[in-house]
């Protein structure tokens, strides 16, 4: 099972593009973060970068659990 919610998730993505655009590099911003890099990697893969595009996967993932 995963330690993040979906909506943790974006939230820790959303904090990860602020620190990122603060000059953070990837590593110190994701010990800011608490989350490793691959984990950041991995959520951006599977979410993608566009986050109006991640907010509905999330959603659709969401809407079927509760099918």
């Amino acid at each position: 099972m995963t330690k993040h919610s979906g909506q943790q998730i974006v939230a820790k993505l959303r904090e990860a593009d602020v620190e990122l655009g603060k000059g953070l590099t990837v590593p110190q911003m994701c010990k800011k973060i608490g989350v490793s890099g691959q984990t950041y990697y991995r959520w951006r893969q599977k979410y993608g970068a566009d986050e109006r595009t991640l907010v509905e996967r999330i959603k659709a993932m969401a809407s079927n659990l509760g099918n």
